[in-house]
Protein backbone atom coordinates (compact mmCIF):
# COMPACT_ATOMS: atom_id res chain seq x y z
CA UNK A 1 0.00 0.00 0.00
CA UNK A 2 1.35 3.40 -1.03
CA UNK A 3 2.32 5.55 1.96
CA UNK A 4 0.26 8.75 2.26
CA UNK A 5 2.18 11.90 1.38
CA UNK A 6 2.99 13.94 4.51
CA UNK A 7 4.09 17.19 2.86
CA UNK A 8 2.37 19.31 0.17
CA UNK A 9 3.69 19.59 -3.40
CA UNK A 10 4.10 23.36 -3.12
CA UNK A 11 5.65 24.89 -0.05
CA UNK A 12 7.18 28.18 1.14
CA UNK A 13 10.99 28.10 1.60
CA UNK A 14 12.21 27.22 5.08
CA UNK A 15 9.48 24.72 5.95
CA UNK A 16 10.50 21.05 5.84
CA UNK A 17 8.68 19.27 8.70
CA UNK A 18 6.09 16.59 7.95
CA UNK A 19 2.43 17.50 8.31
CA UNK A 20 -0.02 15.47 10.39
CA UNK A 21 -3.71 14.69 10.13
CA UNK A 22 -6.03 15.48 13.03
CA UNK A 23 -9.76 15.50 13.49
CA UNK A 24 -11.12 19.02 13.86
CA UNK A 25 -12.59 18.00 17.20
CA UNK A 26 -9.06 17.23 18.47
CA UNK A 27 -7.75 20.76 17.81
CA UNK A 28 -9.50 22.45 20.72
CA UNK A 29 -11.79 24.26 18.25
CA UNK A 30 -14.95 25.81 19.72
CA UNK A 31 -18.25 25.04 17.94
CA UNK A 32 -21.61 26.79 18.28
CA UNK A 33 -24.66 27.37 16.08
CA UNK A 34 -27.48 29.87 15.71
CA UNK A 35 -30.15 27.67 17.23
CA UNK A 36 -31.33 30.04 19.97
CA UNK A 37 -34.51 28.15 20.89
CA UNK A 38 -37.26 30.35 22.30
CA UNK A 39 -34.97 33.38 22.13
CA UNK A 40 -34.81 33.15 18.31
CA UNK A 41 -35.61 36.56 16.73
CA UNK A 42 -39.24 37.27 15.85
CA UNK A 43 -40.51 39.65 13.18
CA UNK A 44 -40.62 42.42 15.76
CA UNK A 45 -36.88 41.95 16.39
CA UNK A 46 -35.97 42.68 12.77
CA UNK A 47 -34.89 46.11 11.57
CA UNK A 48 -32.84 47.69 8.77
CA UNK A 49 -29.15 48.22 8.05
CA UNK A 50 -29.09 51.76 9.44
CA UNK A 51 -29.79 50.69 13.03
CA UNK A 52 -29.47 46.90 13.10
CA UNK A 53 -26.82 44.20 13.33
CA UNK A 54 -26.33 41.82 10.36
CA UNK A 55 -28.13 38.52 11.01
CA UNK A 56 -26.47 36.20 8.52
CA UNK A 57 -28.06 33.34 6.57
CA UNK A 58 -26.54 30.77 4.21
CA UNK A 59 -27.16 33.19 1.35
CA UNK A 60 -24.62 35.59 2.85
CA UNK A 61 -21.75 33.10 2.56
CA UNK A 62 -20.09 33.59 -0.84
CA UNK A 63 -16.89 31.73 -1.76
CA UNK A 64 -15.37 32.13 1.68
CA UNK A 65 -16.55 35.72 2.15
CA UNK A 66 -19.38 37.28 4.16
CA UNK A 67 -21.59 39.19 1.74
CA UNK A 68 -24.34 41.48 3.00
CA UNK A 69 -26.35 41.38 -0.26
CA UNK A 70 -29.95 40.76 0.79
CA UNK A 71 -28.94 40.42 4.46
CA UNK A 72 -31.37 40.54 7.37
CA UNK A 73 -30.77 42.76 10.41
CA UNK A 74 -31.79 42.40 14.05
CA UNK A 75 -32.08 45.11 16.66
CA UNK A 76 -29.07 45.82 18.83
CA UNK A 77 -31.10 44.84 21.91
CA UNK A 78 -31.89 41.42 20.47
CA UNK A 79 -28.32 40.98 19.30
CA UNK A 80 -27.02 41.53 22.83
CA UNK A 81 -29.24 38.73 24.10
CA UNK A 82 -27.88 36.25 21.53
CA UNK A 83 -24.24 36.38 22.61
CA UNK A 84 -23.38 32.84 21.51
CA UNK A 85 -23.80 33.90 17.88
CA UNK A 86 -21.52 36.94 18.05
CA UNK A 87 -18.75 36.69 15.46
CA UNK A 88 -15.10 37.32 16.32
CA UNK A 89 -12.17 38.01 14.00
CA UNK A 90 -10.71 34.82 12.45
CA UNK A 91 -13.92 32.83 13.06
CA UNK A 92 -15.27 30.63 10.28
CA UNK A 93 -18.99 30.62 9.54
CA UNK A 94 -20.38 27.48 7.92
CA UNK A 95 -23.84 26.58 6.63
CA UNK A 96 -25.01 23.46 8.46
CA UNK A 97 -28.52 23.57 6.99
CA UNK A 98 -29.80 24.83 3.65
CA UNK A 99 -26.70 25.87 1.62
CA UNK A 100 -24.65 23.00 3.05
CA UNK A 101 -20.92 23.57 3.20
CA UNK A 102 -21.04 27.28 2.24
CA UNK A 103 -18.32 29.14 4.11
CA UNK A 104 -17.43 32.65 5.23
CA UNK A 105 -14.35 34.05 6.93
CA UNK A 106 -14.72 36.71 9.63
CA UNK A 107 -12.30 39.59 9.23
CA UNK A 108 -11.99 42.64 11.47
CA UNK A 109 -14.81 44.45 9.68
CA UNK A 110 -17.26 41.54 10.18
CA UNK A 111 -16.59 41.13 13.89
CA UNK A 112 -19.69 41.54 16.03
CA UNK A 113 -22.23 40.29 13.48
CA UNK A 114 -24.65 37.47 14.28
CA UNK A 115 -25.86 34.21 12.69
CA UNK A 116 -29.21 32.52 12.15
CA UNK A 117 -30.18 28.90 12.70
CA UNK A 118 -28.77 27.73 9.33
CA UNK A 119 -25.23 28.54 10.40
CA UNK A 120 -22.53 27.49 12.84
CA UNK A 121 -19.31 29.11 14.05
CA UNK A 122 -15.88 27.43 14.16
CA UNK A 123 -13.51 29.30 16.52
CA UNK A 124 -10.06 27.76 16.54
CA UNK A 125 -7.43 27.63 19.26
CA UNK A 126 -4.75 29.89 17.74
CA UNK A 127 -1.96 27.87 19.30
CA UNK A 128 -3.02 24.85 17.23
CA UNK A 129 -4.98 26.02 14.20
CA UNK A 130 -5.52 29.41 12.53
CA UNK A 131 -8.91 30.26 11.05
CA UNK A 132 -7.57 31.92 7.90
CA UNK A 133 -5.63 28.71 7.16
CA UNK A 134 -8.51 26.38 8.04
CA UNK A 135 -11.00 28.09 5.74
CA UNK A 136 -8.64 27.82 2.78
CA UNK A 137 -8.36 24.08 3.37
CA UNK A 138 -12.14 23.79 3.67
CA UNK A 139 -12.52 25.67 0.36
CA UNK A 140 -10.20 23.23 -1.42
CA UNK A 141 -11.54 20.22 -3.31
CA UNK A 142 -10.32 17.91 -0.53
CA UNK A 143 -11.89 20.11 2.16
CA UNK A 144 -15.22 20.29 0.36
CA UNK A 145 -15.29 16.50 -0.04
CA UNK A 146 -14.58 16.14 3.68
CA UNK A 147 -17.37 18.56 4.56
CA UNK A 148 -20.01 17.04 2.32
CA UNK A 149 -19.09 13.51 3.40
CA UNK A 150 -20.25 14.42 6.91
CA UNK A 151 -23.79 15.44 5.94
CA UNK A 152 -26.68 13.47 7.41
CA UNK A 153 -30.36 13.10 6.62
CA UNK A 154 -32.13 12.13 3.42
CA UNK A 155 -34.94 14.60 2.71
CA UNK A 156 -33.48 17.40 4.84
CA UNK A 157 -29.67 17.38 4.67
CA UNK A 158 -27.63 18.91 7.48
CA UNK A 159 -24.12 19.04 8.93
CA UNK A 160 -24.37 18.36 12.67
CA UNK A 161 -21.61 19.81 14.84
CA UNK A 162 -20.82 16.29 16.01
CA UNK A 163 -20.02 15.40 12.39
CA UNK A 164 -17.96 18.55 11.81
CA UNK A 165 -15.69 17.44 14.64
CA UNK A 166 -14.78 14.32 12.61
CA UNK A 167 -13.41 16.29 9.64
CA UNK A 168 -9.76 15.38 8.97
CA UNK A 169 -7.56 18.49 8.91
CA UNK A 170 -3.92 18.68 7.73
CA UNK A 171 -1.90 20.31 10.51
CA UNK A 172 1.46 22.04 10.16
CA UNK A 173 3.28 24.61 12.28
CA UNK A 174 1.49 27.86 13.17
CA UNK A 175 4.13 29.78 11.22
CA UNK A 176 3.46 27.82 8.03
CA UNK A 177 -0.30 28.05 8.54
CA UNK A 178 0.07 31.83 8.82
CA UNK A 179 2.06 32.05 5.57
CA UNK A 180 -0.41 29.87 3.65
CA UNK A 181 -3.48 31.57 5.07
CA UNK A 182 -2.15 35.09 4.43
CA UNK A 183 -0.98 34.30 0.89
CA UNK A 184 -4.33 32.82 -0.16
CA UNK A 185 -6.24 35.54 1.66
CA UNK A 186 -4.32 38.19 -0.29
CA UNK A 187 -5.22 36.34 -3.48
CA UNK A 188 -8.89 36.35 -2.41
CA UNK A 189 -8.66 40.11 -1.82
CA UNK A 190 -7.25 40.59 -5.32
CA UNK A 191 -10.10 38.56 -6.81
CA UNK A 192 -12.61 40.62 -4.83
CA UNK A 193 -10.97 43.87 -5.98
CA UNK A 194 -11.25 42.98 -9.66
CA UNK A 195 -14.80 41.68 -9.18
CA UNK A 196 -15.82 44.96 -7.53
CA UNK A 197 -14.23 46.95 -10.36
CA UNK A 198 -16.11 44.79 -12.85
CA UNK A 199 -19.40 45.26 -10.96
CA UNK A 200 -18.83 49.03 -10.74
CA UNK A 201 -18.27 49.28 -14.51
CA UNK A 202 -21.41 47.22 -15.11
CA UNK A 203 -23.36 49.66 -12.94
CA UNK A 204 -21.88 52.59 -14.88
CA UNK A 205 -22.96 50.99 -18.14
CA UNK A 206 -26.45 50.30 -16.80
CA UNK A 207 -26.87 53.92 -15.72
CA UNK A 208 -25.49 55.42 -18.94
CA UNK A 209 -27.72 53.18 -21.09
CA UNK A 210 -30.73 54.87 -19.51
CA UNK A 211 -29.28 58.37 -19.98
CA UNK A 212 -27.84 58.12 -23.51
CA UNK A 213 -31.04 56.90 -25.19
CA UNK A 214 -34.31 58.92 -25.19
CA UNK A 215 -36.90 58.14 -22.55
CA UNK A 216 -40.52 57.52 -23.50
CA UNK A 217 -42.00 60.57 -25.20
CA UNK A 218 -38.62 62.27 -25.62
CA UNK A 219 -36.81 63.01 -28.89
CA UNK A 220 -33.32 63.45 -27.44
CA UNK A 221 -31.43 61.67 -24.63
CA UNK A 222 -30.56 63.17 -21.25
CA UNK A 223 -26.79 62.85 -21.87
CA UNK A 224 -25.26 63.57 -25.25
CA UNK A 225 -21.81 63.93 -26.79
CA UNK A 226 -20.83 67.49 -27.81
CA UNK A 227 -21.67 68.54 -31.36
CA UNK A 228 -24.95 66.62 -31.70
CA UNK A 229 -28.19 68.60 -31.43
CA UNK A 230 -30.66 67.08 -33.93
CA UNK A 231 -33.76 65.25 -32.76
CA UNK A 232 -33.71 61.47 -32.96
CA UNK A 233 -36.15 59.68 -35.26
CA UNK A 234 -38.43 56.75 -34.51
CA UNK A 235 -38.08 54.05 -37.15
CA UNK A 236 -39.50 50.59 -37.71
CA UNK A 237 -36.83 47.92 -38.06
CA UNK A 238 -38.36 46.79 -41.38
CA UNK A 239 -37.50 50.26 -42.74
CA UNK A 240 -33.87 49.79 -41.69
CA UNK A 241 -33.27 46.14 -42.66
CA UNK A 242 -34.15 44.51 -45.97
CA UNK A 243 -34.35 41.06 -44.38
CA UNK A 244 -35.71 40.23 -40.91
CA UNK A 245 -36.42 36.53 -40.53
CA UNK A 246 -35.65 33.27 -38.80
CA UNK A 247 -32.49 31.25 -39.01
CA UNK A 248 -33.01 27.51 -39.48
CA UNK A 249 -35.82 26.26 -37.24
CA UNK A 250 -36.07 22.51 -36.80
CA UNK A 251 -34.17 19.50 -35.55
CA UNK A 252 -30.46 19.89 -36.22
CA UNK A 253 -29.03 17.21 -33.92
CA UNK A 254 -28.57 14.58 -36.69
CA UNK A 255 -26.05 16.92 -38.31
CA UNK A 256 -23.95 17.59 -35.22
CA UNK A 257 -20.29 16.58 -35.46
CA UNK A 258 -17.29 16.93 -33.16
CA UNK A 259 -15.36 19.00 -35.68
CA UNK A 260 -17.07 21.04 -38.35
CA UNK A 261 -18.71 24.42 -38.84
CA UNK A 262 -19.57 26.44 -35.71
CA UNK A 263 -23.37 26.61 -35.34
CA UNK A 264 -24.56 29.79 -33.64
CA UNK A 265 -27.40 29.14 -31.17
CA UNK A 266 -29.30 31.04 -28.50
CA UNK A 267 -26.95 29.72 -25.78
CA UNK A 268 -24.17 31.72 -27.45
CA UNK A 269 -26.05 35.05 -27.24
CA UNK A 270 -26.11 36.81 -23.89
CA UNK A 271 -25.97 40.44 -22.70
CA UNK A 272 -25.22 41.84 -26.13
CA UNK A 273 -22.30 39.55 -26.85
CA UNK A 274 -21.45 36.23 -28.49
CA UNK A 275 -19.85 33.70 -26.18
CA UNK A 276 -18.33 30.29 -26.78
CA UNK A 277 -19.18 28.77 -23.39
CA UNK A 278 -20.83 25.93 -25.28
CA UNK A 279 -20.18 25.13 -28.91
CA UNK A 280 -22.10 23.05 -31.46
CA UNK A 281 -20.61 22.07 -34.82
CA UNK A 282 -22.43 20.86 -37.94
CA UNK A 283 -21.28 18.84 -40.95
CA UNK A 284 -20.48 20.25 -44.40
CA UNK A 285 -23.69 19.08 -46.08
CA UNK A 286 -26.03 20.70 -43.57
CA UNK A 287 -23.92 23.86 -43.50
CA UNK A 288 -24.06 24.27 -47.29
CA UNK A 289 -27.84 23.74 -47.33
CA UNK A 290 -28.18 26.91 -45.23
CA UNK A 291 -26.06 29.07 -47.51
CA UNK A 292 -28.92 31.50 -48.18
CA UNK A 293 -29.15 32.12 -44.42
CA UNK A 294 -25.48 32.48 -43.62
CA UNK A 295 -24.75 35.44 -41.39
CA UNK A 296 -22.19 38.03 -42.41
CA UNK A 297 -20.07 40.60 -40.62
CA UNK A 298 -22.27 43.37 -39.18
CA UNK A 299 -25.52 41.37 -39.30
CA UNK A 300 -27.52 41.18 -36.08
CA UNK A 301 -29.14 38.23 -34.34
CA UNK A 302 -31.66 38.07 -31.51
CA UNK A 303 -32.75 35.22 -29.26
CA UNK A 304 -36.33 34.29 -30.11
CA UNK A 305 -37.03 31.62 -27.50
CA UNK A 306 -36.06 31.47 -23.82
CA UNK A 307 -34.06 34.56 -22.86
CA UNK A 308 -35.75 36.53 -25.65
CA UNK A 309 -34.47 39.92 -26.70
CA UNK A 310 -30.78 39.27 -26.08
CA UNK A 311 -28.98 40.33 -29.24
CA UNK A 312 -25.49 40.45 -30.73
CA UNK A 313 -23.60 41.69 -33.78
CA UNK A 314 -21.78 39.19 -36.01
CA UNK A 315 -18.03 39.94 -35.82
CA UNK A 316 -15.61 39.50 -38.72
CA UNK A 317 -14.35 36.12 -37.45
CA UNK A 318 -17.89 34.69 -37.70
CA UNK A 319 -18.54 35.83 -41.28
CA UNK A 320 -20.47 33.12 -43.20
CA UNK A 321 -21.80 31.51 -40.00
CA UNK A 322 -24.93 29.34 -39.95
CA UNK A 323 -27.39 29.80 -37.09
CA UNK A 324 -30.22 27.97 -35.38
CA UNK A 325 -33.49 29.37 -33.98
CA UNK A 326 -32.44 33.02 -33.97
CA UNK A 327 -34.01 36.11 -35.53
CA UNK A 328 -31.65 37.54 -38.15
CA UNK A 329 -31.40 41.20 -39.17
CA UNK A 330 -29.62 41.41 -42.54
CA UNK A 331 -29.19 43.54 -45.66
CA UNK A 332 -29.51 47.07 -44.22
CA UNK A 333 -31.35 49.49 -46.50
CA UNK A 334 -29.38 52.46 -45.18
CA UNK A 335 -26.25 53.31 -43.25
CA UNK A 336 -26.80 51.92 -39.74
CA UNK A 337 -24.38 51.15 -36.92
CA UNK A 338 -25.43 47.65 -35.72
CA UNK A 339 -23.60 48.01 -32.40
CA UNK A 340 -25.69 51.11 -31.68
CA UNK A 341 -28.90 49.08 -32.08
CA UNK A 342 -27.37 46.29 -30.02
CA UNK A 343 -26.90 48.67 -27.08
CA UNK A 344 -30.36 50.18 -27.55
CA UNK A 345 -31.84 46.69 -27.07
CA UNK A 346 -30.10 46.62 -23.67
CA UNK A 347 -31.94 49.69 -22.34
CA UNK A 348 -34.82 49.27 -19.89
CA UNK A 349 -37.13 50.97 -22.40
CA UNK A 350 -36.38 48.50 -25.20
CA UNK A 351 -36.48 45.49 -22.85
CA UNK A 352 -39.96 46.51 -21.70
CA UNK A 353 -41.17 46.91 -25.29
CA UNK A 354 -39.78 43.49 -26.21
CA UNK A 355 -41.41 41.96 -23.13
CA UNK A 356 -44.77 43.37 -24.24
CA UNK A 357 -44.65 41.49 -27.56
CA UNK A 358 -43.44 38.12 -26.24
CA UNK A 359 -45.75 35.13 -25.90
CA UNK A 360 -45.67 32.01 -23.74
CA UNK A 361 -45.74 31.44 -20.00
CA UNK A 362 -43.05 28.91 -19.10
CA UNK A 363 -40.86 29.55 -22.15
CA UNK A 364 -41.01 33.01 -23.73
CA UNK A 365 -41.12 33.42 -27.52
CA UNK A 366 -40.89 36.35 -29.91
CA UNK A 367 -41.77 36.37 -33.63
CA UNK A 368 -39.65 37.80 -36.42
CA UNK A 369 -42.82 39.49 -37.75
CA UNK A 370 -43.19 41.36 -34.44
CA UNK A 371 -39.59 42.60 -34.68
CA UNK A 372 -40.24 43.88 -38.20
CA UNK A 373 -42.67 46.39 -36.69
CA UNK A 374 -40.48 47.10 -33.64
CA UNK A 375 -39.77 50.84 -33.32
CA UNK A 376 -36.29 52.07 -32.38
CA UNK A 377 -34.95 55.55 -31.63
CA UNK A 378 -32.30 56.48 -34.18
CA UNK A 379 -30.01 59.55 -34.38
CA UNK A 380 -27.80 60.51 -37.32
CA UNK A 381 -25.22 57.86 -38.32
CA UNK A 382 -22.25 59.80 -36.91
CA UNK A 383 -23.87 59.97 -33.47
CA UNK A 384 -24.72 56.27 -33.65
CA UNK A 385 -21.02 55.49 -34.18
CA UNK A 386 -19.88 57.63 -31.23
CA UNK A 387 -22.44 56.10 -28.85
CA UNK A 388 -21.60 52.56 -30.01
CA UNK A 389 -17.87 53.24 -29.56
CA UNK A 390 -18.41 54.52 -26.02
CA UNK A 391 -20.32 51.44 -24.89
CA UNK A 392 -18.01 49.04 -26.72
CA UNK A 393 -15.11 50.50 -24.73
CA UNK A 394 -17.07 49.90 -21.52
CA UNK A 395 -17.74 46.30 -22.57
CA UNK A 396 -14.02 45.83 -23.24
CA UNK A 397 -13.20 46.99 -19.69
CA UNK A 398 -15.83 44.63 -18.25
CA UNK A 399 -14.40 41.73 -20.25
CA UNK A 400 -10.83 42.51 -19.11
CA UNK A 401 -11.82 42.45 -15.44
CA UNK A 402 -13.93 39.31 -15.89
CA UNK A 403 -11.00 37.51 -17.50
CA UNK A 404 -8.70 38.67 -14.73
CA UNK A 405 -11.11 37.31 -12.11
CA UNK A 406 -11.40 33.99 -13.97
CA UNK A 407 -7.60 33.66 -14.28
CA UNK A 408 -7.07 34.46 -10.59
CA UNK A 409 -9.75 31.93 -9.60
CA UNK A 410 -8.09 29.26 -11.75
CA UNK A 411 -4.73 30.16 -10.22
CA UNK A 412 -6.15 29.82 -6.72
CA UNK A 413 -7.84 26.53 -7.56
CA UNK A 414 -4.49 25.13 -8.65
CA UNK A 415 -2.74 26.43 -5.54
CA UNK A 416 -5.34 24.88 -3.25
CA UNK A 417 -4.58 21.47 -4.79
CA UNK A 418 -0.84 21.85 -4.24
CA UNK A 419 -0.54 23.70 -0.91
CA UNK A 420 -2.37 21.15 1.25
CA UNK A 421 -1.67 17.49 1.94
Amino acid sequence: MKEQRKTPKLRFPGFTDDWEQRKLGDTNTFFTDGNYGEAYPKASDMTDSSTGIPFLTGGNLKNGRLDLSGANYITYEKHMKLTSGHLSEDDIVIAVRGSLGALGYVNKGNSGWNINSQLAILRTDKTVLIGKYLIQFLLSTTGQKELLSKQTGSALKQLPISSLKDIAIPITSIEEQERIGMYLQNLDNLITLHQRKCDAIKELKKGMLQKMFPKNGEKIPEVRFPGFTDDWEQRKLEDIYGSIGNAYVGTATPYYVEQGHFYLESNNIKDGQINHNSEIFINDEFYEKQKDKWLHTGDMVMVQSGHVGHAAVIPEELDNTAAHALIMFRNPKEEIEPYFLNFEYQTDKAKKKIENITTGNTIKHILASEMQNFIVDVPKYEEQKVIAGYFRNIDTLITLHQRKVEKLKEMKKGLLQQMFV
